[in-house]
This record gives structure tokens, sequence and C-alpha cells, in this order.
């Protein structure tokens, strides 16, 4: 699997990532051994997770797998904190919050410090520079190798970039993590350009448009889906309405022409999206992850590629286009 760097730091990263958000909850520790073992055999080296996937379980099974699958020195890890569901405040970035979390991030881990590490939101509740100087804490005490965000606007963006980047000794913020994909394309009115001009990668979650761009969805939910889990149906219901049907309509008859799956053609269209640095893939099982890792063996041809960029446009107007 090719390489790229993370954004402008000098860390080389598979351009592929696994995550593990079922992981401990929906996917068994044997099964997630089976897809880190495929994914590392397959040459990937990025692994995803956070805080809060499976409350906590999915951190302690890639810390069990550690011992047990792979070295610690041949996998990137990468997780997140500062979002807390199903509280009143549902994002917390304070210094206290962060960095217990992070301790308990790599105890669960079982690591000394971990690759990446993110903010998993923003918070209107805790000033900017506090979360910022925690992000600097974490990585002069050894804690994180390098610093990101996750889910946050072009302003957020660029305004925390900008404050990282005022100051020599500051932890540059080197990667965002966001929604991007066929039926999510909002991330390139301005959190995009601002990744572009401040030297931030992209790591795009849900790249198959929370599974609807496999196809799987075009004769109903099926029953092992997650549009039919009492979890995840909430979270695949926005894309299952005509505007979406329509872009996986275009994306099957691409696939049809090339012989590839409809997942290859729409996980190939955002991994060479210009800033992208490497699609988090999410498996529930080795076979749909050993799907997913053929999209190495293609490239979109330059027709098949307009005509996807042309009937997954978005709307922009003011202020991001002008004159």
């Amino acid at each position: 699997m090719q390489q790229r760097p993370l954004g402008r730091a000098g860390l080389l990263v598979s351009r592929l990532a696994l995550g593990t958000m079922t992981w401990g909850r929906d996917t068994e520790p044997d099964e997630a051994a089976a897809q880190l073992k495929t994914f590392l055999d397959a040459g990937g080296n990025l692994l995803d997770t956070a805080d809060v996937y499976g409350d906590g379980d999915a951190e302690s099974v890639v810390g069990s797998l550690l011992s047990t699958v792979v070295p610690r020195e041949e996998l990137l890890i990468a997780t997140k904190a500062g979002l807390r569901p199903g509280r009143e405040r549902r994002h917390d970035t304070s210094r206290a919050h962060l960095l217990r979390s992070l301790d308990t991030s790599l105890h669960r881990l079982g690591v000394e410090y971990v690759d990446l590490w993110q903010v998993h939101g923003w918070d209107c509740a805790t000033p900017v520079d506090e979360t910022l100087a925690a992000l600097d804490f974490a990585v002069a005490s050894g804690r994180a190798r390098y610093v990101g965000v996750s889910n946050l606007t072009g302003w957020q963006t660029g305004y925390a970039a900008g404050w990282q980047a005022a100051f020599p000794g500051r932890a540059p913020l080197v990667c965002t993590q966001v929604e991007y994909s066929l039926l999510e394309r909002g991330i390139e009115r301005e959190v995009l350009p601002a990744c572009a001009s401040l030297g931030l990668g992209v790591l795009p979650w849900s790249p198959l448009g929370r599974g609807v761009l496999t196809g799987k969805y075009r004769n109903g939910r099926p029953a092992d889906s997650r549009g039919a889990s009492p979890v995840f149906e909430r979270f695949v219901a926005p894309y299952l309405e005509p505007r979406s049907s329509a872009i996986v309509e275009s994306v099957v008859t691409a696939a049809d022409g090339l012989g590839v799956a409809p997942l290859e053609v729409a996980l190939a269209w955002v991994r060479d999206r210009p800033g992208v640095v490497a699609p988090i893939l999410g498996a529930r099982t080795v076979g749909q992850l050993l799907g997913a890792l053929q999209v190495e063996e293609i490239a979109l041809p330059g027709p098949i590629r307009a005509a996807l960029d042309d009937v997954s446009a978005t709307v922009a107007g003011y202020p991001e286009r002008q004159g």
C-alpha cells in the first residue's frame, strides 16, 4: 500500500486507515484481530480509534491485540478525546477532561504514547487556547507524537491551526478528521481550502457514505446492515433519500463499466481528492475489509471522475464564491 505524509509532518501513513468504531460492541475481539492482521498484511499502518468508541471497549480491544497480533512499533495508533455522548455537555475539551481522557486511553491501549491524538470536536464552553495548551502538554510530555482536530468547521480549523503556528514551541496541528464522501462534500467549501493553506492533511471518516455507497440499500434495508440496527439506524437514515439514491446509481453504473464493486469506485474517488491523506475504513467483517482493500488496484479514469463530480456537486455561493 502506498504511503503519504500526514500534512506537513514527517510522519508517513498508509493511504487507507482502519477504523475501530464498532470494535468491542458489534465486532468481537477475534474478528477485530483478523481485520487488523488483514490490514497489516496489505501494507496498512494507521489505526484509528477514540475514547468513546464502545464506551472505551474499542481501545481495550486494540490494546489486547498489540501483544498478540502486531508489535507496537509496526502500528500507528490514532485516538481522540473531547466527546461525551449522552451528557448534557456533549463536548468537553477542557484541559482537565482532555488530559484525563488521554491517560485513560493510554491505560486501555497499554502504551506509553499514541502516534496521533485528536480533539473530537469544538467546545463552545472552553477557551480554545486552553484546549490547544492541552495538546502542547500532551506532545511535550511524550504522551502524543502528533496532534490534530476532528469535525471542526473551516473557521474553527483555521483559528486553531493559526493559533498553534503563531508562536514557536507550540505543537502544530497536522491533520483534521472529517466526514467526506460523494454523499457529503460540505468540507470542500471552507475546510479543505483552510487545510491546503495551513498544511493539514485530511482523514475522511465514512468515505462510503455511512455504507450507502456500497449499493446495499438500493432495494431496502438488509436485516444485518447498520441501517436496520437500532444503534446506527439514525446514523444511516440521512443518506437514504432521492438525491443520495441518484448518486448511488451513478456509482453503480461506473462500477459496472469498470468491472469493479461500487465501494471501490466510491472509495477511489475520495482517496484521490486533493488534500486527502487516508480515508478511514469501517468494516464489520474481514470480507468487507478485503473488498475495500481492492481499491488499491484501481484509479478512476478522468471522464468517470468528472461525471461523479458533477452528479454529487454541492451548492456553493456567497461567501465561498464571489465575482
